[in-house]
């Protein structure tokens, strides 16, 4: 839609956990391919280790995360739904709400949710945690573009019928798109957005 993206990645695989060299490696050739396919203005890495964010303390995420907002000042912020199965999702749905608060960050006009294949699906269907969007946008022309970045992350990809498939994408892809009457849809949740005249 013509507008500069930044990308902020708040973990990193490492050894600590288990990851072998040439994971890590492979991770970062995923990264730097999906970079080139988007031509993102900027990306930055704060290199938490995966899956153990909830072992850093909230103010400490805060702090890397309003580090980079304030450097990039994004007018739209998207972050992953609150109630992902992932607890990274989760703590990091907290930490990006408590560097992005209006009063130190007037340059944010809006903050979305989006559903993450695997993730959101996969939480506890309770009315509390629900994702439910409210905000579509048809990406029937940019659909290819987001099915070759997924092929660009095979270390994420899932056998056919599974959540990450590309026929998974697909048939959310397909199934969002009929809310809107179009091929093709991502959708979130509107959490902020602030009209100014």
């Amino acid at each position: 839609m013509g507008d500069s993206i930044h990308w902020l990645i708040l973990t990193c695989l490492d050894g600590a956990r288990g990851y072998t060299a040439e994971q890590i490696g492979g991770r970062q050739n995923e990264i730097q391919e999906v970079t080139n396919l988007y031509g993102f203005s900027t990306v930055s890495s704060l290199n938490y280790p995966c899956a153990r964010l909830d072992t850093i303390a909230m103010s400490e995420l805060v702090q890397g995360i309003y580090a980079i907002v304030q450097q990039v000042k994004p007018e739209v912020v998207y972050l992953p739904n609150r109630s992902d199965a992932h607890s990274d999702h989760r703590v990091a749905f907290e930490a990006i709400l408590g560097a992005t608060k209006s009063f130190r960050c007037p340059f944010i006009r809006r903050m979305l949710s989006y559903e993450c294949l695997s993730e959101t699906e996969t939480a506890p269907a309770l009315a509390e945690t629900a994702f439910v969007p409210t905000v579509f946008v048809d990406i029937t022309e940019s659909f290819s573009v987001k099915q070759k970045a997924m092929q660009l992350y095979p270390s994420e990809l899932m056998a056919p019928s599974l959540p990450r498939s590309p026929e998974v994408m697909e048939a959310l892809a397909r199934f969002r798109g009929s809310r809107i009457g179009v091929p093709y849809a991502e959708s979130f949740m509107l959490l902020y957005e602030a009209i100014r005249a």
